[in-house]
């Protein structure tokens, strides 16, 4: 019909076949559609009208032979322009999949054991029958493609595994519908199983759950959890409570969680009493938590992991909120902990002042501060760079307070771990426990190791000056014209305005140094660098006299291994 009406001189015939799509720019839409569609997918996905694995090119040939398919290239074809959008949502429907959830078993099925095979024909044994039964389960519910780790990654291809581990958060998100299968709830279990359940400890179950929109439980003989037949777990208030109470995990990320560096502690704090079998894996599993795309190592060790995660975490957002921890400190860097356990401990919080309060302090700092040291104070800090971290070497913005004694208490000769007391200019004294055998010094019997404690300096701290606020006062538009003979007037009382401020600024900005903050204690090295000394608790120190502005004038930008 087509290349009749190309043909043909009759004017009435052209403007006919200007309302049709031809039939290759059609398929050619349709094809480069499925393309889009599964560049972003497994690499492979059972099949679960036939029970075979099948990879990209056999997904698309399962496409291109459906009736979806034979119904949208015709209704592609009559009108025009092409429908782009009608497309895409056939695609993405038709290929709607399930993923599975679930702690592994011994003799999982590998991918070896599943190809060239129909799953449903193989002897129903050990694990066997749980990816049966995943794959019917998903079928059942209306589902064609279903997805399972242990038998959908070539776990032997390293450069396959790697964009795996890399993808596994966005195929958890773009999922339809994300099967978590407990092999330890028994039939008979009542609320409570799903928090004692093995699946719950487990590293990589973090964000198999975190990621999907749609989640459905399912106890050891595949019946619903809870015999909750609703289409969504994550809409139910019972089942949400049970997990936020067992995961430390607020209610709102458990169904609306979005990756990134946000509250980057807080997710460590999530992870750090979970346990993988690859001692990498603790690492690995938290890239999609934070948006991140790292080498895959296995061989590296947990340290140089969780080294790694964490050096991209503050070099990419300036956030230095994963320094706060307590144990023992990486090989890596000695900034950042050996351990994920570390960041068990609740994180240091500063302290906030009521407003009332604070309006006291700054009119009594009024009185012995000038307007001069505090404004050099604040404009000292607001020009520090942030944070950066590259090759194991941490350059740390922070405020240093130089220690003038280490005085180690009695009695502690065979102890593994050893207290000590310690001074330092302008800082009140402090008791710090360490497993490290420190160097005993006073003023009268100096040491050549210089030591510091240190405050680091985080603009993000809830507590202290939000710089970008300020910025943006700063650089605010200017709402008058700049042909108005009276900009020049105007103007110089906007920077008035902003100066005016700026003492004020200062002096709040005073007060919340003067309150206690989580120190870091540094002993330098030979060529000039700084190892931090960890400590069993988390180190709090305080000013002498917040009113002394020069003991908190010591600002530097150290480098830490």
């Amino acid at each position: 019909m087509f290349s009749k009406l190309d043909h043909g001189p009759d004017a009435q015939g052209q403007e006919l076949l200007q309302q049709y799509i031809s039939p290759p720019e059609a398929e050619h839409s349709i094809r480069k559609a499925v393309h889009d569609h599964l560049e972003n997918a497994p690499l492979r996905l059972f099949n679960t009208f036939t029970g075979r694995l099948c990879n990209r090119e056999a997904q698309t040939n399962t496409f291109l032979g459906s009736t979806e398919y034979k119904q949208l290239l015709y209704r592609s074809m009559i009108h025009a322009p092409l429908q782009t959008e009608l497309i895409t949502e056939t695609v993405t429907k038709y290929f709607s999949r399930v993923m599975l959830s679930h702690r592994w078993e011994q003799k999982e099925p590998l991918l070896h054991d599943i190809q060239d095979k129909v799953v449903y024909d193989l002897s129903p044994v050990g694990t066997m029958v749980k990816l049966q039964t995943f794959c019917k389960t998903a079928r059942d519910a209306g589902y064609r493609w279903a997805w399972s780790d242990t038998c959908c990654i070539d776990q032997n291809n390293t450069v396959e595994l790697q964009r795996s581990v890399n993808s596994m958060f966005v195929w958890y998100r773009q999922s339809a519908l994300t099967i978590v299968y407990l092999a330890d709830v028994l039939p008979t279990a009542k609320s409570g199983a799903l928090a004692k359940s093995a699946w719950n400890t487990r590293g990589w179950t973090i964000q198999e759950f975190l990621a999907p929109v749609v989640v459905l439980f399912y106890k050891a003989d595949w019946t619903p959890y809870l015999d909750d037949r609703s289409p969504n777990h994550k809409k139910s208030a019972i089942i949400m409570n049970e997990l936020q109470n067992s995961t430390g995990i607020d209610a709102l990320s458990l169904v609306t969680f979005r990756p990134g560096m946000k509250d980057a502690r807080e997710k460590l704090r999530w992870a750090s009493s979970r346990v993988t079998t690859l001692q990498e894996d603790v690492a690995y599993s938290l890239f999609g938590i934070f948006g991140i795309h790292l080498p895959i190592i296995y061989g590296e060790t947990k340290q140089n992991a969780l080294g790694r995660l964490l050096q991209e975490i503050v070099a990419r957002s300036g956030d230095i909120t994963a320094l706060d921890w307590i144990g023992k400190p990486s090989r890596f860097n000695s900034c950042l902990p050996a351990d994920i356990t570390s960041y068990k401990a609740p994180p240091c919080i500063l302290s906030s002042l009521p407003e009332d309060e604070m309006q006291k302090s700054v009119s009594r700092l009024q009185n012995s501060v000038t307007v001069e040291s505090a404004s050099a104070l604040y404009t000292l800090l607001d020009n520090l760079s942030a944070p950066r971290f590259a090759n194991s070497r941490l350059q740390l913005p922070c405020i240093a307070f130089p220690v003038t004694e280490v005085r180690r208490r009695g009695g502690q000769e065979q102890g593994t771990s050893f207290t000590y007391y310690v001074k330092a200019d302008g800082l009140r004294d402090l008791v710090i426990t360490t497993e490290d055998r420190l160097v005993q010094f006073s003023r009268a019997r100096p040491t050549q190791q210089a030591f510091l404690l240190v405050r680091p300096w985080n603009r993000y701290d809830p507590g202290l000056l939000d710089f970008e606020d300020d910025k943006s006062i700063k650089t605010m538009s200017i709402p008058w014209s700049i042909s108005d003979r009276s900009i020049n007037g105007s103007h110089d009382e906007y920077e008035e305005s902003v100066d005016s401020e700026l003492p004020s600024r200062a002096l709040r900005l005073m007060v919340r140094l003067g309150q206690s903050f989580g120190a870091l204690l540094l002993a330098q090295q030979r060529g000039g660098e700084y190892k931090r000394i960890a400590s069993d608790h988390n180190i709090m120190a305080r000013v002498k006299d917040m009113s002394t502005v020069h003991d908190m004038m010591d600002i530097r930008t150290l480098e830490i291994l």
